[in-house]
Parts: structure tokens; C-alpha cells; sequence
């Protein structure tokens, strides 16, 4: 099997080095006579919605340049629960397999999809509840009287009008009032 390697280490502690991890997980590969097919290295806080290294790995998946992802631990990977699932699914879509060696979740064994199944149930659930958080909100916002969505814009159809007459464009009006070209087209119906 060929397998990538990930690992990252904070940027706020420069005493962290990342073979600590590296050296843990190509041993691990050699008890299981996996071939490395890359290493991806990044030194950036986990927080980072950008990190170079974890964006090469992710494009060399879309590629198929390996077979499974290897990281020596989930937070080391993902910055959050619904970034490391996003990633595990894309992952599973690409036919690629995912290992964290600490937490020893290999999603290529019955053990590891049974974990993989039940942190994306969790997720579910968490995204449902978010949901039901956010509808309860916004009954409570209308029970009071507050007015939701955005601003209603008013725009004088007479001189929409004048504007037309003058030959400007809907485009050039819309500019002109400062609104959307929907707001003049739904103005002038």
C-alpha cells in the first residue's frame, strides 16, 4: 500500500520538531511493509484554514498518489471535528484509507469504519442541533417583533423612469441608485 505521511507541529513553540512524529510513523509503516509514497510537513498553528503542506496532500489525494493517510494524531491533522470528518469523507469518496496512529483509527479495518461511522454520527447530530438552535432563535426574534432578512430598499419607479428615458441601461441605473439590477427590474414590474 502506498501511504502518505502528515504531520505538523505549532509555530508558537519553535523547540517542535517534527520528526518526533515522522520517525513514529515511518516505523509504523515499515512493521506493515506500506511503501511512503510522500511526507507532508507543515509548521503553522492547527487554527490556519490555509497550511500548505496539508493542501499538497489533499491535491495529491484528488490524484490518487497514494492508497491511505497516515497521521500521528487526529489533532495534529484537522483543526476541528467537522474539518477532520470533511476530510475523512473526501478521504472515503477518493477510496482512500486514514490512520492515526495514537488514537489507532485505521479506517481500513472493520474496528476503525465502526469509529469512522460513529464520529460522523456525532457530527449529524451536532449539525441538527445547531440547526434547532438557530430555527428556535429566530421564532424568538419574531415572537418579539423583530423584523428578520434584509433591509427592504426603496427606490422611486419615477425616476427609474427618467433614467430609462434619459437611455441609461438597467445595469447603469441599478449603479446609479446604488442597488441590485433586480431591485430596479422588480421596481419597475
Amino acid at each position: 500500500m502506498r501511504v502518505a505521511l502528515y504531520g505538523r507541529v505549532s509555530t508558537h513553540n519553535g523547540q517542535q520538531d517534527p520528526e518526533l512524529q515522522l520517525r513514529e510513523l515511518r516505523e509504523y509503516c515499515a512493521n506493515r511493509r506500506w511503501d511512503i509514497a510522500g511526507e507532508y510537513v507543515d509548521r503553522a498553528s492547527g487554527a490556519k484554514d490555509k497550511r500548505k503542506a496539508l493542501d499538497g496532500l489533499m491535491a495529491d489525494a484528488h490524484r490518487r498518489r497514494f492508497d491511505a493517510v497516515v497521521v500521528w494524531k487526529f489533532d495534529r491533522f484537522a483543526r476541528s471535528v467537522s474539518h477532520l470528518l470533511r476530510a475523512l469523507e473526501t478521504f472515503r469518496a477518493l477510496g482512500i484509507e486514514f490512520v492515526s496512529l495514537s488514537e489507532q483509527v485505521d479506517t481500513s479495518t472493520p474496528m476503525g469504519k465502526m469509529v469512522f461511522t460513529v464520529l460522523g454520527a456525532v457530527a449529524e447530530l451536532e449539525r441538527s442541533i445547531i440547526v434547532e438552535r438557530v430555527r428556535a432563535g429566530l421564532r424568538n426574534a419574531r415572537a418579539k417583533g423583530k423584523r428578520l432578512g434584509r433591509p427592504r430598499v426603496s427606490v422611486s419607479v419615477t425616476k427609474i423612469r427618467e433614467l430609462r428615458v434619459e437611455g441609461l441601461t438597467l445595469r447603469e441605473i441599478a449603479k446609479r441608485c446604488r442597488v441590485s439590477k433586480t431591485t430596479i427590474i422588480r421596481a419597475l414590474s
